[in-house]
């Protein structure tokens, strides 16, 4: 037997009407606030994910599935939603098109982590990306689709956490700040942390480790920083939330785990996931559409995880089960059978026959194990004088009536 591949999983049936109420009730309120739907390929350059996401990050250096095809290329299954659209935004020259694009996407994302509730290998993410605007509006905006889905979901002990990383012209007195109070606790650090210090300490901001969340608690915090644009910038958006009436947390650690993001950052959390509590993420990227070729636009977004909204929402499957079991007894009745499923089918019933041919006894028994609410018989008898027999199965009741009272009948 060939077993999947560790960190990969099948979704069935109920688990997959869960998935596509999820999609359905984010495509709604994505398109209520103007969204055009965007679909990317699930391979890209590596190039694209080194330059967007940051050589230093733990998703380049540890997380990415990356080979090399006939040609020499590096290729890599995307890990994450918001560099494709960028390049897609860019190549296909949407830009040209008015001032401000608003795009969403669903699909799966690939990341070669430890296994764990909630974190697989191949994951599926929902998420928006939003282009041409550097307003706390347009910030605020974005959060409060955030919130509004996570309430959609019914997601259980949620709350939505912000906070500003500043700028290019703020962020490097920070950075230098974080790296001289982070080495006189070098030894604390797990062993990762101590090389990001050098390289870029504001990921020691988002490690997981409790030896280092405990040494960050007490580290500079990055709201002290701000130049006056961000602090201004960040008030704003603070104040528009207050109008769309969003109700949230500042974090002052929290930074995001890519490179690309500047000034607004959040998180939706729920404290019953644990160490990975965040549901959906995002910030504000205003120099990355630049950074990867393209015109200096500003970009803002964010991204949920499907699995970590199935893991803690209150949603329920809504599998249709079978109305009606169709049993049809003799080959000579079918021709008039068939028609008969395909009118049903044609008015949204959900229909079941036996493809065996089975006895009545046989069939009955299948169509109890379906669920169905009606059984629908027909023999030679029946066709003879065209009429059916209508067994309700609930209340073991049994009429024969016409062909032609069959959708009246089960319309009432």
């Amino acid at each position: 037997m060939i077993n999947r591949v560790k960190g990969f999983k099948d979704i069935l049936h109920e688990e997959g009407k869960i998935y596509e109420k999820i999609i359905g009730i984010a495509k709604e309120f994505f398109e209520l606030n103007g969204f055009k739907q965007i679909t990317t390929p699930i391979l890209e350059k590596t190039e694209l994910f080194v330059r967007s996401i940051g050589e230093t990050t733990d998703i380049v250096q540890k997380e990415m599935f990356t080979f090399q095809d006939k040609n020499g290329e590096y290729l890599t299954l995307r890990p994450e939603g918001t560099a494709p659209v960028v390049r897609a935004y860019i190549e296909n020259n949407l830009y040209a098109y008015g001032n401000i694009h608003k795009f969403y996407y669903y699909g799966p994302m690939f990341r070669r982590e430890r296994p764990q509730k909630g974190r697989l290998r191949q994951f599926h993410q929902i998420g928006i990306e939003c282009f041409g605007s550097t307003s706390p509006l347009l910030d605020a905006h974005v959060i409060y689709i955030l919130d509004n889905l996570i309430k959609n979901f019914k997601i259980k002990e949620a709350l939505i956490e912000i906070n500003s990383i500043g700028c290019k012209n703020c962020r490097p007195g920070f950075k230098e700040e974080l790296k001289k109070y982070l080495f006189k606790f070098k030894k604390d650090l797990c062993n990762d942390c101590q090389n990001r210090m050098e390289k870029n300490p504001l990921r020691v901001l988002d490690c997981k480790n409790d030896t280092c969340k405990e040494v960050v608690k007490n580290s500079p915090k990055i709201l002290d920083f701000l130049c006056d644009e961000c602090k201004t910038h960040f008030e704003m958006v603070k104040k528009f939330l207050k109008y769309f009436k969003v109700d949230y947390n500042i974090n002052p650690f929290m930074v995001r785990g890519l490179d690309y993001y500047t000034r607004t950052v959040f998180e939706a959390v729920s404290t019953l996931l644990g160490g990975q509590n965040a549901v959906g993420a995002g910030g504000r990227y205003d120099g990355l559409v630049n950074e990867i070729g393209g015109k200096n636009i500003p970009g803002i977004g964010f991204a949920l995880g499907i699995e970590r909204i199935i893991l803690l929402s209150e949603l329920e499957s809504e599998i249709k089960n079978t109305d009606v079991y169709l049993i049809l007894l003799g080959e000579n009745v079918y021709e008039k059978g068939l028609e008969i499923y395909q009118n049903l089918i044609n008015e949204n019933i959900v229909v079941e026959f036996d493809y065996e041919m089975k006895g009545l006894k046989n069939q009955l028994k299948k169509a109890d194990r379906l669920g169905a609410r009606f059984a629908v018989i027909i023999g030679e008898d029946e066709l003879k004088e065209q009429v059916l027999l209508l067994r309700d199965l609930k209340e073991s009741k049994q009429e024969k009536i016409s062909f032609q009272e069959l959708l009246k009948k089960l319309r009432s």
